[in-house]
């Protein structure tokens, strides 16, 4: 059983490279279809030496056809019980890609499904390690889990001039649910996938370079658009907690709280969110924090922005940033 277990596990680490190398080689044309084919085929081996380790061999089989394996559908359903899981839907979203036929699919759904194929890679690290004790990042560098892009944004109008209506209309319909489930759900269904346009006179600071026209179709307008507070900054404290306490564990980061308990050593709590609100001054960084002004006392929700910069001041001295902030609090 040890053999058939290592066997698993030794072909989905080479199914998952495969994967990745095939849709970011630029010469591959078919790279989703490839890409969804073999990272469906890396989950499902994973997931099978998990049920072998976790349930036994015997579990592998149908009961009515034991010379027949499971599906990855019935691995799924199996390990992740839950079926509103993000994590379940980004996963089963990708089969039905793996199992749609040929003809359907268009050159634009790299552009549809990236966001979930980017989770699918980030979410097949993070059970590997724990059903399997595996770091993926051992066997291939950790700059290669991010996926290459498109920069193209998707535009319904052309797809429904470029391609008969069956093929248009089966598009529209999945780019109209993937974006509802990607607004309800987390990070583990879709990573989101931003292009900020700001303007500045430093030509030095500017990837790209436009001019401003009013009238131009290749230059560009000057718009006030109002955000949404609800996109923009839609974590409240404890999902901000839970994410920084997430990057904390993942990355192994010797963070102190300075707490008594030992088992709450290196747990980021309420408190120390507290304390970089008031340090840093969160409240008052509209980028950072959005303030809910509907009754006598004000509601905040905060920014992917302001965990990635609590993130960065963690990072940058784990074992003392806590002691460092009360003392210049205290100064204050």
């Amino acid at each position: 059983m040890l053999k058939l277990y290592e066997n698993l596990l030794n072909k989905s680490i080479e199914a998952f490279i495969l994967g990745i190398e095939i849709y970011n080689k630029p010469t591959i044309k078919y790279r989703v279809e490839g890409f969804s084919f073999f990272i469906c085929n890396a989950w499902e081996l994973m997931l099978k030496a998990h049920i072998l380790n976790s349930f036994g061999e015997n579990e592998l089989y149908y009961k009515d056809n034991p010379e027949r394996t499971i599906t990855l559908e019935n691995c799924i359903k199996k390990i992740f019980t839950n079926d509103k899981d993000p994590l379940r839907k980004n996963l089963e979203k990708i089969v039905e890609l793996r199992n749609t036929s040929t003809h359907f699919i268009t050159q634009e759904y790299e552009m549809l499904y990236i966001p979930l194929f980017q989770s699918c890679i980030f979410n097949f690290n993070d059970k590997m390690k724990l059903f399997h004790n595996i770091d993926m990042t051992d066997h291939i560098p950790q700059n290669f889990l991010t996926l290459a892009i498109s920069m193209k944004a998707i535009d319904l109008q052309e797809i429904r001039v470029k391609y008969p209506e069956e093929i248009s209309t089966k598009f529209e319909n999945l780019h109209n649910e993937i974006t509802s489930l990607s607004r309800e759900m987390n990070s583990n269904f879709s990573i989101r996938i931003d292009h900020y346009h700001i303007l500045t006179k430093d030509k030095a600071k500017a990837t790209s370079i436009v001019y401003i026209d009013k009238n131009a179709d290749t230059g560009i307008k000057v718009l006030n658009k109002l955000q949404d507070p609800n996109e923009t900054h839609k974590y409240n404290v404890k999902a901000c907690i839970s994410l920084i306490n997430k990057y904390i564990f993942k990355n192994k980061l010797p963070f102190n709280s300075y707490s008594t308990s030992e088992i709450k050593k290196a747990t980021f709590s309420n408190y120390h969110f507290n304390l970089f609100t008031k340090y840093f001054k969160i409240k008052e960084n509209q980028k950072l924090c959005y303030t809910y002004k509907t009754g006598s006392q004000p509601l905040y929700s905060y920014s992917l922005q302001c965990i990635e910069f609590i993130v960065d001041e963690i990072k940058k001295d784990p074992e003392n940033i806590i002691a460092i902030l009360k003392q210049k609090m205290k100064k204050s």
